[in-house]
């Protein structure tokens, strides 16, 4: 499935939820779902900057070069997020993800949704992730 029919899925998902609060829970439902990360990825090394949570994310390219990530956080609504951002970037080519415009964020009302520090979290997670696929893009080019 292509990072744009993901997005629509989850956009169609979210339409369905009216209330913000069924919709944080939706999200942590999502967040508690995460396949978890390996204990030893958890160092300071994945720790996302900018993150008011602690938020881990690592990343690896799978044998047909796809980018897969793991991801965990110590705080369940940002748990949620990257989870999100995950079943949106996940299993996708490094040039895919750097092309991807994540609209779904603003287009379910997430960005406008969350706390200024949250949103800063956010940003940074797109970030990282986006740098995740930098790096494996220009290794490949070697």
């Amino acid at each position: 499935m292509s990072i744009e029919q993901r997005q629509q899925d989850l956009i169609a998902e979210f339409a369905d939820i009216d209330d913000w609060m069924d919709r944080y829970g939706y999200i942590i439902d999502l967040g508690n779902a995460l396949p978890p990360i390996d204990e030893s990825k958890k160092t300071p090394s994945n720790l996302i900057e900018g993150c008011q949570s602690r938020v881990w994310l690592d990343a690896e390219l799978d044998a047909d070069g796809n980018v897969m990530f793991t991801a965990d956080s110590d705080a369940i609504i940002v748990k949620g997020i990257i989870s999100l951002l995950i079943s949106v970037l996940n299993g996708h080519k490094p040039a895919e993800i750097l092309d991807a415009d994540l609209h779904f964020i603003n287009d379910i009302g997430l960005g406008e949704h969350l706390s200024p520090t949250r949103s800063n979290g956010l940003l940074a997670m797109v970030k990282q992730m986006k740098m995740y696929a930098m790096a494996f893009k220009a290794k490949a080019e070697l």
